[in-house]
């Protein structure tokens, strides 16, 4: 039984049953010129956590665990984007839209890519997701539960919106689930804290969140 230090209070879990959730770090996300800059946002913070990230994964790939690398987006003729989605808000680049990388979001354009420093490796499993949540209209339950995982640990953007989405879908399907803090990030400062600070409330209505040093320590990285 590894031991994270974490909060609100130590997260246990059995190695053997544990798996890594990389959520969207993708460079539509990420990188300048993509979906998330044209919404308006600096990106830079974004981009600041895949070293972190990169850490992660180099942890789980060496304790031979499963790592699932989700990325949103949809297919090309927009089947799986409901129109309120896709002309929410006032961006100069909508969903499906030509753009520097390609058509945003949309499955097979350059944008939709995850960062070549996070690229999976043969026999990681990738999710394309529809949604904000990684359980919505996806087989993540099924292939989670095929492989015997009970204790899922998160990383990847935005905190507030995809990966706590994802960690209340997966606590509400009775997955245990930590969030590495620094392997986290939003556009906004503010609601990465919010979002840290209401997964580990009440102790841990949610989840647990911790470090990267912690998960390294637990896992005898």
């Amino acid at each position: 039984m590894a031991i994270i230090a974490a909060q609100p209070y130590d997260f246990e879990c059995p190695i053997e049953r544990l798996g890594l959730i990389v959520i969207d770090m993708q460079r539509d996300f990420i990188e300048p010129g993509g979906f998330g800059e044209a919404l308006g946002n600096d990106v830079r913070p974004l981009g600041r956590i895949v070293p972190v990230v990169h850490e992660l994964l180099t942890l789980f790939r060496r304790l031979q665990r499963p790592i699932v690398h989700t990325q949103e987006g949809h297919a090309r003729d927009l089947s799986d984007c409901p129109p309120a989605k896709r002309r929410r808000g006032e961006a100069s680049l909508r969903i499906g839209d030509p753009g520097p990388m390609g058509r945003v979001l949309i499955e097979g354009e350059p944008g939709f890519a995850i960062v070549p420093e996070l690229a999976p490796l043969p026999g990681e499993l990738v999710i394309r997701k529809p949604g904000k949540g990684a359980f919505y209209a996806t087989s993540l339950d099924e292939t989670l539960r095929g492989l015997g995982l009970s204790h899922l640990l998160f990383a990847g953007v935005t905190t507030e919106v995809c990966v706590q989405t994802t960690m209340r879908e997966a606590n509400d399907r009775g997955y245990e689930c930590l969030l590495c803090e620094d392997a986290t990030e939003s556009y906004f400062p503010a609601f990465k804290s919010a979002a840290l600070a209401m997964i580990r409330a009440q102790g841990g209505i949610v989840g647990w969140t911790a470090p990267l040093r912690a998960v390294r320590e637990g896992l005898g990285g």
